[in-house]
């Protein structure tokens, strides 16, 4: 199996990463949105906006 952001062989502790940094660059794509698909549905539109609006309106709770 290969590293499926650099195409290295994985390791075991990182698996199906190489390494913490390809684990690491994956993470920050899911995080950025760089792997979402983008959807004509008016339905999945609306409900994005509604969760963005109440996230904005929403105060932080303290951890």
């Amino acid at each position: 199996m290969s590293c499926p952001i650099c195409k290295r062989a994985t390791e075991a502790a990182y698996r199906p990463f190489c390494s913490k940094r390809c684990a690491d660059v994956d993470l920050g794509k899911w995080m950025s949105g760089s792997y979402a698909l983008p959807s004509e549905d008016p339905d999945d539109i609306e409900e994005a906006l509604d969760a963005v609006l109440n996230a904005m309106e929403t105060p932080e709770r303290p951890h």
